[in-house]
């Protein structure tokens, strides 16, 4: 790796004034777990790093909001989302999903905020929070503003961040009785990236689906919701027939890429299978973590 400067400053006010928006050789710094691995690779050649560890512990809290929202610090590491009872308690889905996610000591680095900004479409979080209805607030030299996180991942290793706009925390609302699954199909370890990643949040009154949200991921370009497969899915009894009409509407709309994990054709029979094992498991579950 080429010399580059370490600042750290030790306020987020300090932060973004470090990053020149007009420098693309200038960038803030997480975890790094993706980043290093850039520069190592002579992808990214930094003049000056912007390390975010510095800024104090409320970006690393995790907490239930005044509205029992669940907020994360953006600097909170997957570890600790990973053991945290409050996400467990809001969200059990993260929780299973962290005991595959890479390993111990990425998740030990790696931060939420991090990943999310990262963009990296193969990545296990984002489908699963953009299921649960999940928000960002972000932090720019002008103004604060709240996002989406189906609006901040816009492309492949893109979002709608501003060069000098930094993601401050992430929010999921209050999922009442809503029945949540995600299921990481992987063409190696079972820890390694996912050739196919597909969430699914429902609510539903008896047997009948009132809401749904089936998201895919790393089997396409950008995290992406099904909406036409969500469409299949709410006012049905999620019968047998229904789940092969998700399935169909999924892999209809879904636009699949082929990558080092697999052809386009192998991921779209894989979401084709998984989308109603993800539907199925997501009823059958009622939200309750699988131990």
């Amino acid at each position: 790796m080429i010399p580059f400067e370490l600042i750290e400053p030790s306020s987020l006010e300090a932060a973004i004034a470090q990053i020149d928006p007009e420098d693309p050789q200038v960038r803030p710094i997480a975890g790094g777990t993706a980043l290093t691995l850039m520069m190592k690779g002579g992808v990214f050649r930094p003049r000056r790093l912007v390390s975010l560890r510095k800024l104090g512990p409320s970006f690393t809290q995790i907490s239930a909001g005044p509205g029992d929202e669940l907020v994360i610090g953006a600097m909170a590491p997957l570890s600790a989302l990973e053991y945290s009872a409050e996400v467990r308690r809001h969200a059990p889905v993260i929780t299973q999903a962290m005991r595959r996610l890479a390993n111990v000591r990425v998740r030990n680095v790696a931060t939420i905020g991090g990943a999310l900004a990262h963009a990296d479409p193969h990545m296990d979080l984002p489908p699963i929070l953009i299921a649960l209805g999940a928000s960002v607030d972000i932090a720019g030299a002008a103004n604060e503003r709240s996002l989406a996180v189906e609006d901040l991942l816009t492309g492949y290793y893109e979002t709608a961040l501003a060069n000098n706009e930094l993601i401050t925390r992430v929010l999921i609302p209050p999922q009442g009785a809503a029945r949540a699954a995600y299921f990481k199909i992987t063409a190696g370890s079972a820890d390694d990236w996912p050739a196919l990643g597909i969430a699914v949040v429902l609510s539903a009154t008896g047997a009948q689906v009132t809401a749904a949200r089936i998201v895919v991921g790393a089997a396409t370009a950008k995290v992406a919701r099904l909406r036409a497969a969500e469409k299949a899915l709410i006012g049905t009894n999620a019968d047998d027939k229904t789940l092969t009409d998700v399935a169909e509407a999924a892999t209809s709309e879904a636009d699949i890429i082929a990558d080092m994990r697999g052809s386009a054709s192998y991921k779209r029979e894989l979401l084709h299978v998984y989308v109603r094992r993800a539907v199925r498991a997501a009823i059958e579950r009622n939200g309750a973590p699988r131990v």
